[in-house]
């Protein structure tokens, strides 16, 4: 799950016409492991639900690097007084505004430009901004930010470029370092990139602790889970059986990551309209959502590959997240 992330019904079609997402959704489900991109979690009702896991006591990451940003965003926006705010996946933009606070006390930049595949949503909170921040310039961007960044906007500079809410930890490393290479490509050298990401488990924190924030007591996660399969048979016109699945997440210590799975509870075909099927047998699983965890070696090493490197890595007392500033090797 990722707090910036945000994908509406309604602006599905934009984002992604619906062939291309039904091919992207039957390449997924051709695999020996079966798949989907966690960006079909997000229509409306997937976002109320994940605005309610947000909330929860289980659910640590939120809370753990808005404390962070608060702490630190004084200190680092004084001393680096960005012209403008670019953030990738900016969703409903709730941690963004320490960032703008920041920046409006230090009277530095005016110019917020929030990218989100989910245009009725990013245009509800550009609007919201408007009326919060008097003088502040907001220009949304309706884009996938897993696809190259056009944002058809002159930025002034210093700009900083933002993935909050633990974003990248849905990409697997190839991606990962793909998504951060576009960044850095669009970045000079006063440019800055912030970054928040999700610590591995370590003697404070076990895996059992962040296993809890994704299937949490109430059953919240479990239902943003299914409603991946509400999504597909409203977009798509499949007939997912929705009572034919249970939630699962797992900690994979190897891999360093979290998986979500939807678990089929008995054998079952879902069919498609143009008559393709896809057969599952009892017990096999949809993953839905990978969310990577990190320590500053796996960071270092991303950001090596991708252009960029590390100027400030602070953490949470506990270890638990961990707030990234950095620069572009070779802006």
């Amino acid at each position: 799950m990722t707090e910036n992330s945000t994908l509406k019904g309604a602006a599905l079609a934009q984002a992604a016409p619906r062939d291309v997402m039904l091919a992207d959704v039957l390449e997924g489900l051709s695999q020996s492991q079966k798949e989907l991109s966690p960006k079909y979690f997000y229509d409306t009702r997937g976002s109320q639900l994940f605005e309610k896991i947000t909330e929860l006591d289980e659910y640590y990451p939120t809370r753990t690097e808005r404390a962070l940003l608060e702490r630190w965003m004084p200190v680092w926006v004084t001393e680096g007084r960005p012209a403008a705010l670019v953030e990738l996946g900016a969703g409903s933009a709730a941690k963004s505004r320490v960032v703008l606070d920041a920046m409006e006390a230090a009277r530095a930049g005016s110019l917020y430009v929030p990218v989100d595949v989910s245009g009725d949503f990013l245009h509800e909170t550009a609007a919201l901004l408007r009326e919060e921040y008097d003088g502040l310039r907001v220009e949304p961007r309706v884009a996938d930010i897993t696809r190259p960044l056009e944002l058809s906007i002159d930025l002034p500079r210093p700009t900083w470029f933002a993935l909050l809410g633990s974003t990248l930890g849905n990409f697997d490393r190839l991606q990962a370092v793909r998504l951060l290479g576009r960044v850095a490509a669009r970045m000079g050298a006063v440019d800055r990139f912030l970054l928040g990401v999700d610590r591995r488990p370590g003697p404070a924190k076990p895996a059992e602790r962040i296993l809890a924030a994704y299937d949490d007591a109430a059953g919240v996660t479990a239902a943003f889970n299914l409603n991946v399969l509400h999504v597909l048979n409203r977009e798509l016109g499949s007939d997912f059986d929705l009572e034919g699945f249970r939630h699962e997440a797992r900690y994979d210590e190897d891999e360093g990551r979290i998986e979500m799975h939807l678990v089929s509870v008995r054998p079952q075909t879902a069919r498609f309209p143009d008559g393709r099927e896809v057969y599952l047998s009892e017990g096999e699983t949809i993953r839905t959502e990978i969310s990577c965890k990190y320590d500053r070696a796996t960071v270092d090493e991303l950001f090596g590959a991708a252009g960029l490197e590390v100027q400030r890595w602070v953490e949470d007392d506990r270890g638990y997240f961990a707030l990234v500033l950095a620069r572009s090797v070779s802006g």
